[in-house]
């Protein structure tokens, strides 16, 4: 597993929820977003204390996530 120095839980920042270098930017906010179809490049013009490499760990630590638990998904 790669580091994710970036991402911190704190009780006293949103919750406790995962966070972007102890700031009020979550892990969640940042997959959505991605997920909904804003890139990297518009997602930094819009947070610019965001870095590259916040983006890409919010990402990998959201796929780690996914792996580490099964959820039981309706069939289609």
């Amino acid at each position: 597993m790669a580091t994710l120095d970036r991402i911190t839980r704190d009780p006293a920042v949103m919750g406790g929820r995962p966070c972007i270098r102890g700031m009020r930017v979550t892990v969640g906010m940042i997959v959505g977003q991605i997920g909904s179809g804003v890139t990297i490049e518009d997602l930094l013009a819009d947070y610019p204390y965001l870095e590259r490499e916040d983006v890409l760990q919010a990402l990998r630590y959201a796929a780690w996530l996914a792996e580490e638990r099964e959820i039981e998904l309706e069939t289609a």
